[in-house]
Parts: C-alpha cells; structure tokens; sequence
C-alpha cells in the first residue's frame, strides 16, 4: 500500500515537472533517471518526440569500468554523457531531473555533465 502512493506521488512529481519544462531542437530536455543500479540520461526533442542523445551505464564502453548507480558512478556517465551530446551538435539542454530531489546523485550528474561542457 505504502509503496503504490510512493509511485503515485513520484508520478505526480514527475507531470509537474513536465508541465514546465520541455526540449526543444536547439535545446533538448536532458532525462536522468536513477534506478537501483543503473543510471540512464537522454537528451529529447518534445517537438518532434525524438531522442537525440541517450547513454547509460549499461553502455558497453561503460559497463568495462563497472559503474553504479551511486555518486561516483553519476559523475562519470554526466561527464561522459555531456562529451556525448557535445560531439553530436548539443550545446545547451534543459534540466529534466525525473521527479527526483536535486541533490546527491542528481546534484553529482548535473554539475559532472556542466564540466564537461553542457550549458543549463
């Protein structure tokens, strides 16, 4: 029972979130969702429905370095994700952190994906 609201509150979380922001072609909405042990990111065009840009830990290059889905494990995928997006033509995204709170590992990727070289 207590886990059903859990999902619930996160889902509502998560719509009032994307009721303010949304990717655009000049500038995507960069997804991070964190599970119990992996991490995936994306960058999407809302307008077109289309994700330009997706990594996670479960990428083969990755997977070699055996990354997990705590705050080491986000800074790596950020820094290596914003490499990713800036050698496919993305500059300059739109946070989306996925109902999450903004910090720890949320914190850790987002400020690891502004070294390396993404704007928001």
């Amino acid at each position: 029972m207590n886990t059903i609201r859990k999902a619930a509150l996160l889902q509502k979380r998560r719509w009032r979130i994307r009721k303010k922001v949304t990717g655009t072609a000049a500038r995507p909405r960069l997804c991070v969702r964190f599970t119990a042990k992996h991490i995936y990111a994306q960058a999407i065009n809302d307008e077109a429905g289309a994700t330009l840009v997706f990594l996670g830990t479960l990428d083969p290059a990755l997977r070699k370095k055996k990354l997990q889905a705590n705050l080491a494990g986000a800074k790596e995928l950020g820094v290596a994700f914003a490499a990713k997006a800036k050698a496919a033509g993305i500059a300059s995204v739109v946070f989306d952190r996925s109902g999450a709170r903004y910090h720890g590992k949320v914190k850790q990727f987002a400020d690891a994906a502004r070294e390396g070289g993404l704007a928001f």
